[in-house]
């Protein structure tokens, strides 16, 4: 039941102390605001970190090198080079590929689009590519089956490309550009994850792998591989495999370690769930010890206001108040203090984490996302908060309880 009389003592007793309730509730407010912003913190830099890696989680890449053992009649030093026999044998034996992308790549060459020119890097690719690199074609289409399967002389191009080579308002697709004095149409236009102009994806053009063989005398040449298995297959186990049916179809010694080199993001991405994991716990950690600190304040404080008020709950006593309505009182104004310090911290941070969210570029090029925080978290610990608060008001509200009426008269002040 609501008691007016109890909340006008608790306001009068507020009033005539602003200074030291000013000080309780900013201790309280700190910790909660310091959870939410770090909370909020957390999650920009795993978001943006991760919308940099737009990479197939269980993806990987194998391209070859130069041996450093003998093997079968051939000396250390011979140069690895793979070809489409050895992308038939892969996906003919390893049962566990999702997709294999062969890859060439032309290195910087001169490319011309009427009066404008430009070196870009060039590749020749599968569309199978797209699904290990995750690019984002706004415009247009990336390479497909077609393509391939008639060499078609068309290109996709990078953002950067497409700034260069054409007009602000031209429009791309369907035009012609020329690489190495060969003729192109161009099909799509490349987006960089995070708009960064000087990204590799932005000035790279992309051929399809056939056509580049034809069109550049590569002739059946594969220079490295991407690829990527299927969801309940470990990398781990299938590297290995696919490393050492290179060995043998291309005479490697199988202890020649050097001779094909190898890539696994499925580990860079452990290792970044990991520290990311870190992250969140120690935040955690952080934010709740902070509010452990805020409610031992509080129950500090609350032990304090009963020692100043002991004659006057002494007289509520004698006067026939009851040892619970002595620990209401106490255990009221401890949550109230509590759900107000919280509620402000509450509110403050949210807000900062949406004007810094307001305020950071979109296309920015730094590893970070607009701050957020799952709002059911702050909500969370505000309850966390208000519970705290209502413990550490027990101990001083015993305490007044047991305060002898006779005792707490004689008190001086």
């Amino acid at each position: 039941m609501f008691d007016s009389d109890k909340w006008q003592e608790i306001f009068g007793t507020i009033r005539k102390n602003k200074l030291r309730t000013f000080l309780t509730l900013l201790g309280i407010a700190c910790g909660m605001f310091m959870l939410i912003i770090l909370l909020g913190g957390g999650n920009s830099f795993r978001t943006g970190v991760m919308g940099d890696f737009n990479f197939a989680t269980n993806s990987g890449f194998l391209w070859g090198r130069r041996t450093t053992i003998s093997h079968n009649g051939f000396q250390p030093g011979k140069r690895v080079r793979f070809d489409n026999s050895d992308t038939r044998m892969i996906l003919s034996r390893v049962k566990e590929m999702k997709y294999l992308a062969p890859r060439n790549n032309l290195g910087s060459a001169l490319t011309v689009y009427k009066d404008k020119k430009g070196s870009f890097e060039v590749y020749g690719d599968y569309p199978d590519y797209n699904k290990i690199e995750i690019q984002e074609i706004p415009i247009g289409r990336f390479i497909n089956t077609k393509d391939i399967e008639d060499s078609r002389k068309v290109v996709v191009i990078g953002a950067g490309v497409q700034k260069i080579l054409f007009e602000e308002e031209e429009d791309p697709i369907g035009k012609f550009i020329t690489i190495k004095k060969v003729n192109f149409r161009i099909v799509g236009i490349i987006k960089p994850s995070r708009g960064g102009g000087d990204r590799e994806s932005a000035t790279s053009i992309h051929v399809p792998f056939t056509t580049f063989q034809k069109a550049f005398n590569y002739g059946d040449n594969v220079g490295w591989y991407g690829y990527s298995i299927v969801d309940d297959a470990d990398l781990s186990v299938i590297e290995p495999q696919l490393i050492k049916l290179l060995k043998e179809k291309n005479n490697i010694n199988p202890l020649d370690e050097d001779a094909v080199g190898h890539f696994n993001l499925q580990a860079e991405y452990e290792e970044m769930m990991g520290l990311f994991d870190g992250m969140k716990y120690f935040t955690w950690f952080v934010g709740i010890s902070t509010l452990f600190a805020g409610i031992i304040g509080i129950s500090n404080i609350m032990l304090i206001i009963v020692k100043e008020r002991t004659k006057e709950i002494g007289i509520r006593k004698s006067l026939g108040a009851t040892p619970s309505s002595i620990v209401s009182l106490i255990i009221q104004e401890s949550v109230f203090l509590t759900l107000v310090g919280g509620y402000i911290a509450l509110v403050g941070g949210l807000g900062l984490l949406e004007l810094i969210g307001m305020i950071m570029p979109a296309d920015g090029d730094m590893p970070f996302a607009a701050p957020t925080v799952n709002a059911m978290v702050p909500v969370g610990a505000l309850g966390i908060l208000v519970v705290g608060g209502a413990l550490a008001g027990i101990l001083p509200a015993r305490k007044a309880a047991a305060v002898s009426p006779i005792e707490a008269i004689r008190v001086d002040g």
